[in-house]
């Protein structure tokens, strides 16, 4: 199982940032994904997460900005995030829990994308 994350970028305090994130392989069913972000010297954190219902979840730091999303039929999650602020940089990386062809449950995360917001 691969996850491939991209759109991250360099943006102005302020701006907007869409990251989507893809998943291929063995994959029979994703029953959650998310989006983690991890800034330098700090631990990762949930930025938000998405079942397979469509439920969200999103941490206070991101509540009334971001706005995460996904598409079973591509098996790709999206987060919309606007209003970037400058602690909003950190490397932003894509989760996926799923269950393989084979009924084996995986949990798979993606590379990770840079975000930076410049004040």
């Amino acid at each position: 199982v691969q996850l491939q994350a991209y759109g991250g970028g360099l943006v102005q305090a302020g701006g907007s940032l869409r990251l989507s994130c893809a998943a291929s392989g063995d994959i029979f069913r994703i029953v959650d994904m998310g989006w983690y972000r991890q800034a330098p010297g700090k631990q990762r954190e949930l930025v938000a997460s998405i079942n397979s219902a469509g439920s969200t979840t999103y941490a206070d730091s991101g509540k009334g900005r971001f706005t995460i999303s996904r598409d079973n039929a591509k098996n790709t999650v999206y987060l919309q995030m606007d209003t970037l602020k400058p602690e909003d940089t950190a490397v932003y990386l894509c989760n996926a829990d799923l269950f393989t062809n084979r009924l084996q449950r995986l949990n798979s995360w993606g590379q990770g994308t840079q975000v930076t917001v410049s004040s």
